[in-house]
């Protein structure tokens, strides 16, 4: 790539989004960070990985913790800090990559080569994958939907200046449901390859 291009990919749980951001990632040949970004801040942080895990995309406990001014012992917003200055490194270093979830759309704002994404898709097929990633039952597939979405929204309103998943604030949201996650990760390489198509004149 002669240019920037970093992807930003939100996703409901269930819609695949990060199995249709790693096909991304691999057809452009970059790298994509989600959950092993923990490993590098735990080293800086001389922290357990595992540890460290229990915190991640969690908004903070307000009953918990404490904060003065813009100290914090809340290691939720600790986190929160490092993985945004991380991001921001990643980005300021030129490289082109795809980063899942972490409210990267906000964080990166302001980057000419950002292009963001938000993967939603429809109950009955959402309830299907999840069941098949834990290989759980359909009520319990529901509960964890519930959950981890709530974790997400939760995460996202409280450390984004927007709604998570308002189509206003990425530049596409996608079904994932019609085509499947090879055909959505399809469409949206189209996209991405015209956005880049523009960015390189």
């Amino acid at each position: 790539m002669k240019k920037q291009c970093i992807i930003s990919i939100s996703r409901e749980y269930g819609s695949g989004g990060r199995d249709i951001a790693i096909r991304i990632a691999d057809e452009l040949g970059i790298p994509i960070y989600n959950r092993d970004l923990i490993r590098d801040i735990a080293q800086q942080m001389n922290m357990d990985e595992t540890e460290l895990k229990k915190y991640d995309e969690k908004a903070r406990n307000r009953l918990l913790s404490r904060s003065v001014g813009k100290y914090t012992n809340s290691m939720e917003e600790i986190l929160i800090e490092r993985q945004f200055d991380w991001i921001r490194e990643k980005a300021d270093s030129g490289e082109s990559f795809v980063i899942v979830g972490r409210c990267a759309e906000t964080v990166l704002r302001g980057y000419p080569g950002l292009i963001s994404v938000f993967v939603t898709g429809e109950e009955e097929f959402k309830i299907k994958n999840i069941m098949r990633y834990l290989l759980v039952d359909e009520e319990k597939a529901k509960e964890e939907e519930i959950r981890i979405d709530r974790k997400r929204r939760t995460y996202h309103n409280r450390y984004s200046d927007h709604k998570w998943g308002d189509s206003r604030s990425y530049d596409m949201v996608i079904n994932s449901t019609p085509l499947g996650m090879e055909g959505t990760a399809a469409i949206l390489l189209s996209y991405i390859q015209a956005r880049m198509d523009v960015m390189q004149k």
